[in-house]
């Protein structure tokens, strides 16, 4: 059996569920993925970039990524009414030299309109919990170097930069990224949580 389909979905209030993604939500997922894009890097990567982002090129590398099959676990929230508010995407540590058991969260968008709700939290506390039983010891991440938001997120569920930074290229310029990890035999930090 595939690993996503032996572990059953969690439920997250408020009726929340994380479950593994299907071909049927590879639409949902890169219109958030493209909407996230949109509204959390503005002002941090050229705008030209972000209004030339396609939602139906997205969806069909989606799909392809998931017919390939044997690669990154992806996961997805969704609420009551069905609706994919969220994405997530992990595996294997892809940076030169990491340490051996090392798992890498690839990416994490949420919809817009769902930003403060838990969506995000949801999804990274089963990501790192679904990792650590696949036996990964610690949780890498890129993040933009100016997204504010998304560090102070990522510093409250426990990772700390550890001093390794990289730039890609988006519309001819060179944003800047910082890598943030996090053990995961220790639980996350979240402020009002029990762990």
């Amino acid at each position: 059996m595939d690993r996503v389909t032996t572990r059953p979905t969690l439920a997250y209030a408020p009726g929340l569920r994380i479950r593994a993604m299907t071909l049927d939500d590879c639409a949902a997922v890169a219109d958030l993925r493209v909407r996230g894009w949109r509204a959390a890097y503005a002002g941090m990567i050229p705008q030209g970039y972000l209004d030339a982002m396609d939602i139906d090129e997205d969806t069909e590398r989606r799909r392809a990524y998931l017919t390939a099959g044997g690669g990154p676990l992806n996961l997805v929230a969704e609420t009551p009414d069905a609706a994919v508010t969220g994405w997530a995407c992990y595996g294997p540590c892809r940076d030169e030299g990491a340490r051996p058991g090392s798992g890498e969260l690839y990416a994490l968008y949420v919809h817009p309109a769902r930003t403060g709700t838990g969506t995000g939290r949801a999804l990274l506390t089963e990501v790192n919990s679904r990792a650590s039983a696949e036996g990964f010891g610690e949780m890498a991440l890129w993040v933009l170097k100016e997204n504010v938001r998304a560090r102070r997120f990522y510093e409250r569920a426990g990772f700390r930069p550890d001093g390794a930074e990289e730039a890609f290229e988006a519309g001819g310029t060179r944003v800047p990224e910082v890598r943030y990890v996090r053990p995961l035999s220790s639980p996350a930090t979240w402020p009002g949580s029990n762990s």
